[in-house]
Formats: C-alpha cells, sequence, structure tokens
C-alpha cells in the first residue's frame, strides 16, 4: 500500500530480503498550490528587498569581481563544509596549494572552478539537465567521487545516511533509476515554464525537487545549493553569484535536512518554503555587511598606504600588489611576481611597505616559501567559515 501526499509517494522495489522503498516526487508546482499565511507572505517581501539590495550593492562597489571571486570562494568552502570536507579558507586560499592539496581542498577548489564554469556556461545555454550535468562534470574532476560517473545522472540507486548505511537502514532513498530521469525532465521543464508564483519561493521549491530526487551518485548537495544561484541569475534576480546561502544552510544544517524531510513525509512544502526565505534573507542580510566591511576597509588600506613617503613609482607598485591582494589575500613573494609581472625584489620590497602600513602580515607558519596575509581581509571574510 502507498502512502501518498502531495509530494509524492515512496515506492516499493524490488521484494523479500531486496525489498526498499524510494521515493517518487510529485511535479512542481505543488497540487494543492501553496497556502500563504500572513508570515510567509510577509517573510517573501523582507527576503526579496534584501537580495534586491544585495544585488543593488554588489553592482555599485569598487573592483566588483575582486569581490566577487571572494564570495564564490566563500561560498563554495561553506557549501563543501555542510557535506563534511575538512578545510579552511586559509587552505584554499593557500597560494602553495598546488604543492600540498589534499582531497578536502580540492573539493572546494573544484566547486570554485564549477561556479565560474557556470556563470559562464549560463550565458550560452538556458539552465537545463545538460548543463548541470556539465558543471557535474567539472565539479568531480580528479577528486574523490570522481569514479561516480562525472557528468552523467546515475545508473543506478543511490541512497542517503551514515557512514556504512545501506538500503535497508538509509535515511532517505531517492527515486529509482527510471523515476529518477522522469523527475529530472519534469523539473527542467519547470526551470523554463512561466510561473506566477514569487521567484524566492520557486528556488526553494527547485532546490526542494532537486535535493530530493538527487539524481547523481556524489556531489548532489553542492549542485543543489549552487543551482539556486543560477536560478536567480537565470530569472534576472541576481546579476552575480554575490549570495551565499551556504553561511544560514551550515549554521542550520540539522534543520536544513529535516524541513526537506518534512515535505517528503507531510507534503507540507510552507514550512520548508518559510525556512528558504529566512536563509536568504539572512544571508543576503550578512552579505550586505560584508560588503561594507571590505569596502570601507580598502579606503583605510588606500589610505594607510599613501601615508607612506615613497616615490610616485614605488607607490604605483604597491596599488598593484594591493589590487591582487584583494583577490589573494594570502600571497607568497614568487608567485606574486610572477603574476603581476613585477621582479622578485621588487615585490618584496613592496611587501615590507605594506607590512609598515599595517596591511600585511608574515604568516606564523614559517615555510620554506614565506607567505604574507592581509588579516583583517581575512577576518572579514571568515565569519561563518
Amino acid at each position: 500500500m502507498k502512502t501518498e501526499n502531495r509530494a509524492g509517494y515512496f515506492k516499493n522495489n524490488l521484494s523479500g530480503e531486496s525489498a526498499f522503498k524510494s521515493f517518487c516526487p510529485a511535479k512542481l508546482p505543488p497540487d494543492p498550490p501553496l497556502v500563504f499565511s500572513s508570515g510567509l507572505l510577509d517573510l517573501i517581501i523582507k527576503a526579496n528587498i534584501e537580495l534586491a539590495l544585495l544585488n543593488d550593492h554588489s553592482k555599485r562597489i569598487p573592483n566588483v569581481g575582486l569581490f566577487l571571486s571572494m564570495y564564490v570562494r566563500k561560498e563554495a568552502l561553506l557549501s563543501s563544509q555542510i557535506e563534511g570536507t575538512q578545510a579552511t579558507l586559509e587552505d584554499v586560499l593557500d597560494p602553495t596549494i598546488d604543492q600540498n592539496a589534499n582531497r578536502d581542498v580540492s573539493d572546494v577548489i573544484n566547486y570554485i572552478k564549477a561556479t565560474d564554469f557556470a556563470v559562464v556556461r549560463l550565458r550560452e545555454l538556458p539552465l537545463c539537465n545538460r548543463l548541470l550535468r556539465e558543471i557535474h562534470a567539472v565539479l568531480m574532476q580528479g577528486v574523490r567521487g570522481q569514479e561516480k560517473t562525472p557528468g552523467t545522472f546515475r545508473p543506478s540507486q543511490n541512497w542517503i545516511g551514515g557512514a556504512g548505511s545501506t538500503l535497508k537502514n538509509a535515511r532517505y532513498i531517492p527515486p529509482c533509476v527510471d523515476d529518477m530521469k522522469l523527475a529530472m525532465s519534469d523539473l527542467e521543464k519547470y526551470i523554463n515554464s512561466e510561473d506566477d508564483l514569487d521567484t524566492l519561493v520557486q528556488a526553494g521549491l527547485v532546490h526542494y525537487q532537486f535535493e530530493t530526487i538527487h539524481p547523481f551518485l556524489d556531489g548532489n548537495g553542492r549542485i543543489g545549493r549552487l543551482l539556486i544561484t543560477l536560478f536567480l541569475m537565470e530569472k534576472g534576480v541576481l546579476s552575480t553569484p554575490a549570495l551565499y546561502i551556504s553561511y544560514y544552510l551550515k549554521s542550520h544544517r540539522i534543520e536544513y535536512y529535516d524541513r526537506m524531510a518534512e515535505v517528503r513525509n507531510s507534503g507540507d512544502y510552507e514550512q520548508w518554503i518559510a525556512f528558504f526565505l529566512r536563509a536568504i534573507l539572512e544571508s543576503s542580510k550578512d552579505a550586505i555587511a560584508s560588503i561594507d566591511l571590505l569596502s570601507a576597509l580598502h579606503d583605510q588600506s588606500l589610505a594607510a598606504m599613501d601615508a607612506i613617503g615613497t616615490t610616485v613609482r614605488a607607490k604605483r607598485t604597491m596599488e598593484k600588489v594591493f589590487f591582487y591582494l584583494e583577490t589573494n589575500p594570502i600571497i607568497e613573494i614568487n608567485k606574486t611576481a610572477e603574476a603581476l609581472g613585477i621582479s622578485f625584489n621588487t615585490v618584496s620590497n613592496t611587501v615590507k611597505r605594506l607590512q609598515e602600513a599595517g596591511i600585511l602580515e608574515q604568516t606564523v607558519d614559517q615555510k620554506r616559501n614565506r607567505t604574507f596575509s592581509y588579516k583583517a581581509y581575512l577576518d572579514i571574510l571568515r565569519k561563518g567559515t
């Protein structure tokens, strides 16, 4: 006997000792339609206002590319940490990472590459299953899970549970392969359809549905969270990937999973949408605050550099290294010299001036190749990581 609600039903598969129940999700939008309480309507308004403010902020700041590159790295780190990845912001920004990259750091770096790839590719393709598979191929390139069919939807059953879990004791079993393919086709149609629902509500539904379908053997959580940003960019709500929603989802990780499970168990989409809107609202507020702090720090640092008596040529070099710092807040002299096309000695002298200005600090870890960090910048970005 199948137990069904408006979110779908649990389907019996196989028989005897091999029997298990997978979930078959209903199509979007929900039927019967969502019911919007006054509290939910208030959240929709507030979340839209904050996201619009963030979008406006992200377009008006100087050197928008510098800030966005850091935001993408922060979201990549937070999203990967939700999956249990053990890496820090310093690990990801380490200029010597090609010498000592471990699997966890590689996961985050691949997420950054996948995001950059997706944002560019979205200009050429609609948000579709083909694009999701291409993003997945980049995400899984050369890292653990690469044996799990990167760039293709799963050819076998998967499940969610703790280490060593099986189909017998899994916390959740997504749709079987045939149902998954059908569900992803339906999701693709919904993403590219016209819907009267608020765009943020649609984004919440799309993320829930993707996570419920779990179409890949690995990397579903990271692709699903990236899908939120891509959907909002596709719909014109965001012009840049300036939202790091994983900031909120990581700090409410258990509730995040429980609320999606509640939709499957009871069909209560509304409680999930309320949680999702709070995630958008709080993440937008935090990103706006970070932009303001980083902008103020930018101005303070330039003023500190101006206060150092030096030649015009030395000042130009100092500014060049400083702008490089805003995308690479941990630097090593050799690599910085190569990246900027400046001699080692010139960079070395500039680093000393930036230390004198209170902008750079030598890192505590004394390696053969000394590294220096823009600590005040890192302190702002580190929040939540």
